[in-house]
């Protein structure tokens, strides 16, 4: 089962927002985050990272809009939906690449759109993943913390966090190994414990109390 993804979910209509969260929470796919307002929304993401967001383009302290923009100038490339009247739609030329839905909508259209965005945004190369309290660039082979500390990868760390965070499960330690190396004879469990140690003293607080990269039954598994 892969992991819940983190959706800001920004609304001022407490009565909207707290069903829609509801409904997110019951998929079991998605973990929603609430705020009311732009000024809510711009903490919560200065102290996360978020997989896809909802916001109203009506806030009381601002514009949807302009509250978008401001997220992909400021680098957050997620996918995002803006949800609008059908009067004042989001359809400005700087919005090019954020989907938007008029109100009243179903449900079942907002979580379609979502699952198509995020298919779509996994196999882009400005993929962002969050990992405990790291945002994670597989294209860049790097790790940023909240504060701003960056954590350099090599090429098969990269792809031990990746599908890892793919598989969102235990992943067997052979089963690893291929995913990674391939079938190569003359590579054995001990170079991908071996990588998974280093990985360890690169990520983990107490490398020797793993929290992060965790070992488990067979296998390993990253923990959200």
């Amino acid at each position: 089962m892969a992991s819940a993804k983190r959706v800001l979910l920004v609304d001022d209509d407490q009565m909207l927002r707290s069903s829609l969260a509801e409904q997110l929470g019951a998929e079991g796919a998605f973990e929603p985050v609430e705020a009311a307002s732009c000024a809510e929304a711009t903490a919560a993401v200065q102290d996360g990272v978020f997989d896809c967001m909802i916001l109203d383009v009506g806030l009381p302290d601002g514009d949807g809009r302009g509250l978008a923009r401001a997220f992909r100038g400021s680098g957050i490339t997620c996918p995002i939906v803006l949800l609008h009247d059908g009067e004042h739609g989001a359809d400005e030329e700087a919005l090019h690449d954020i989907d938007h839905i008029a109100k009243p909508f179903r449900f079942a259209v907002l979580l379609a759109r979502l699952h198509a965005h995020l298919r779509s945004h996994g196999q882009n190369e400005e993929t962002v993943y969050r990992i405990g309290p790291y945002a994670f660039r597989p294209s860049a082979k790097l790790l940023v913390d909240g504060k701003g500390k960056r954590v350099r990868l090599t090429e098969k760390e990269t792809n031990i966090l990746n599908y890892l965070y793919r598989s969102g499960d235990t992943v067997a330690r052979d089963t690893l190994l291929h995913e990674v190396w391939g079938y190569n004879p003359a590579v054995t469990t001990h170079t991908l414990e071996t990588h998974i140690y280093r990985l360890r003293q690169k990520i983990e607080v107490s490398p020797g109390q793993a929290q992060l990269l965790v070992t488990e039954s067979g296998g390993y598994r990253l923990m959200p």
